[in-house]
């Protein structure tokens, strides 16, 4: 059931979209390089616990050898292994792309399949790689949950869970359609250069009167301030 918001509660939420749409882009952009919805699955598969930066360094030959789903069938694991060892949990995401490779190639001739379902079923693929794909590729209205959604949704106020899945429907209630896939762009940006996981530049950011857990803390100086 959807979550009933206050008219005070959605005007928050409203004014946070329009001062995201005013300092960052509102047009759809994805960080990973790709040409197709084939290399973007393979980059997505290749990002987890590994910068976008770097996938895009080692795709950037990756591509040029492997040109197809039937090429990444057909790889030899060591080989690929190899390949990709720079990115980190080479063995697994070398052993996922080929069963995933192989996958596509049997069931879906070749194409990443459109169906959230069918995306799922396929190895190394969860909902945040679905929801991607989805909402890149087949502008589908997906909520792609990743670690600076995660964390700075919490702080919004915007989910109290923990768990992505959780997250992704708690993000379904709070925010219209034609934002769910622009709010990822937007947060991971906005992560990225300003509420860092590290070291979060409060004093710089533009949400922090709407940003709960900043005025949180505020009030807790204070009342510290105000006691001594």
């Amino acid at each position: 059931m959807a979550k009933r918001f206050t008219k005070q509660e959605r005007e928050r939420i409203q004014a946070i979209l329009n001062l995201l749409d005013e300092h960052y882009t509102t047009e759809y952009k994805c960080y990973l390089d790709h040409e197709n919805a084939e290399q973007l699955l393979v980059a997505t598969m290749l990002s987890a616990q590994c910068t976008d930066a770097r996938v895009n360094i080692v795709t950037r030959d990756l591509f040029q050898k492997y040109k197809s789903m039937e090429d990444f069938a057909n790889a030899d694991l060591k080989e690929l292994e190899q390949d990709i060892h720079s990115l980190g949990f080479y063995h697994s995401k070398a052993k996922n792309l080929i069963s995933c490779a192989k996958d596509i190639v049997v069931k879906f001739g070749g194409k990443v399949p459109r169906e959230l379902e069918e995306l799922t079923s396929l190895a190394g693929v969860g909902r945040k790689t679905a929801n991607v794909i989805r909402g890149n590729i087949f502008h589908e209205p997906s909520i792609v949950v990743d670690t600076h959604v995660k964390r700075i949704s919490n702080k919004l106020g915007f989910t109290k869970e923990d768990d992505p899945e959780k997250i992704e429907y708690d993000l379904m209630d709070v925010l219209p359609k034609d934002h769910w896939i622009l709010y990822n762009i937007q947060i991971i940006t906005h992560g990225r250069g300003i509420c860092t996981a590290r070291n979060p530049k409060c004093e710089e950011c533009f949400l922090r009167e709407h940003c709960k857990d900043y005025q949180k803390k505020l009030k807790q100086k204070q009342r510290k301030e105000q006691a001594e």
